[in-house]
């Protein structure tokens, strides 16, 4: 089993057990490899929820150009929803984790099947 496989095979297990959901591996493997070679940095593979700039980064380079939303409100709202739901005691929240229920919440799965 590759380095990629084995993460998503952790990704999948957070979002089981932390999260409560049971994730489409597809789009799992999607999201995972849409994030590049950052999940394969200690720091860069999770998202620092607490830090207000790591929040609009991920806002900016995910939400606004990645899954091409508008800039609103609604990003925040989101983004914030899904951070709650992955529980802020979670320390390392995986930025693929994150991003893939960004992407179900938003609604925007199409984006991944290009």
């Amino acid at each position: 089993m590759s380095a990629r496989e084995e993460l998503i095979k952790k990704y999948a297990a957070d979002l089981k057990e932390k999260c409560g959901v049971t994730p489409n591996m597809d789009l799992l493997t999607k999201v995972t490899i849409g994030c590049g070679p950052s999940i394969y940095n200690g720091d860069a593979s999770t998202v620092a929820a607490s830090q207000p700039s790591e929040l609009e980064t991920v806002k900016k380079n995910f939400l606004i150009k990645k899954l091409g939303l508008a800039n609103t409100p609604a990003l925040d709202e989101g983004l914030h929803a899904v951070l709650e739901k992955y529980g802020h005691a979670n320390k390392h929240k995986y930025r693929a984790v994150v991003y893939y229920l960004l992407t179900l919440h938003f609604k925007k799965e199409s984006v991944y099947n290009k």
